[in-house]
């Protein structure tokens, strides 16, 4: 098969790798039918984050069920799945409570931007759709793998409720994704803090009233003087960085939460701050298959679109040309075809 790998900073290639095969009685083989190029592959790939040595990549996709291990029960070769990122058994305590992405049984994908792909712990990580999704569902279900449900765990960790106002810190295809997600629990006001007009249409699309285009000091104002001098109820966090930690901090309302999915890198909490103010801070990897069948019951029944996220789509073998064209930002989402 043909599939992603990483060499080093800037260094992405697709070659020709072993067909992926059952290694355990809970293991699945599916045929990519998508994938895509997420934000943090961008971390190794600008040489941020280091490897150790060329590696697999990828971890988003949807696919058609090839063969599955003998302790496989709930799948069937032919089913259309979306899985999420990471693999979950399901069933231990981890699992039970909510937190798949802890589960004790998980074990890591060998690169999903591929064309085939082992799936570890199919039962507890793969979902199929009742038929064959129809075309223009694909990017959506896509969505799904990762950027959706890691935008839906921003509002529920930020504790998103009904007539809620909500700050949304990062305009990325997860940021996107949270106002989506925020206006789906019921929001009545969605700030999306935004400096690029294509990503301001699909965040006004997806329910944000209001664009905030400034940072820092000029972006807190903005933000008070669009609450009136109190602030969000709710804050979203989905860059990473120490200027959108601190970006979120500041204009969440005493008493309220910060959502935090941005994969952390140089973040220091300003905790006196935060003490004062009785603000909390929730979030980390999301619970993928917590929100699954939520999410593919609104993407089946075409009451939310987030793959709009993608705005651009290009064979497997140009992958190079999508991570850069991600890193240029040039484009939000890239989906891929194998």
């Amino acid at each position: 098969m043909r599939g992603t790998i990483l060499y080093g900073p800037g260094d992405v290639r697709v070659e020709d790798r072993p067909d992926p095969v059952i290694k355990e009685p809970t293991d699945a083989v599916i045929r990519t039918v998508a994938t895509c190029v997420c934000g943090s592959d961008l971390w190794p790939y600008r040489g941020i984050d280091q490897l150790a040595k060329p590696r697999p990549y990828g971890h988003e996709y949807v696919g058609i069920v090839e063969e599955v291990g003998e302790r496989v029960t709930t799948l069937t070769p032919g089913q259309f799945v979306v899985g999420g990122f990471y693999a979950s058994d399901g069933t231990c305590a981890h699992c039970r409570a909510g937190f798949q992405f802890s589960c004790v049984n998980s074990s890591p994908f060998d690169g999903c931007q591929s064309e085939l792909i082992r799936i570890p712990q199919a039962d507890g990580t793969l979902f199929a759709t009742p038929t064959l999704p129809d075309e223009e569902l694909i990017p959506s279900l896509l969505a799904l793998s990762d950027v959706m449900s890691t935008g839906w765990h921003a509002a529920v960790s930020a504790n998103v409720q009904s007539g809620a106002t909500v700050v949304v810190v990062g305009d990325g295809a997860v940021g996107l994704c949270a106002v989506l997600a925020a206006r789906e629990l019921g929001a009545e006001r969605i700030i999306a803090m935004s400096r690029h007009e294509s990503r301001q249409r699909i965040a006004t699309d997806f329910g944000a009233t209001d664009i905030v285009e400034t940072r820092g000091d000029e972006g807190v104002a903005a933000v008070m003087e669009l609450t009136d001098g109190v602030g969000a109820d709710a804050v979203c966090e989905a860059v990473g960085t120490g200027e959108s930690m601190t970006q979120a901090v500041r204009v969440v309302r005493p008493g309220g939460m910060v959502g935090v999915v941005g994969v952390p890198h140089g973040v220091e909490l300003p905790l006196r701050q935060m003490f004062f103010g009785n603000v909390g801070v929730k979030g980390g990897p999301a619970s993928v298959a917590q929100y699954l069948p939520t999410l593919l019951d609104k993407v089946l029944s075409r009451q939310i679109e987030p793959g709009k996220v993608f705005d651009l789509e290009l064979p497997l073998e140009q992958v190079a040309e999508a991570y850069a064209a991600m890193d240029e930002r040039r484009a939000i989402k890239v989906l891929l075809r194998p």
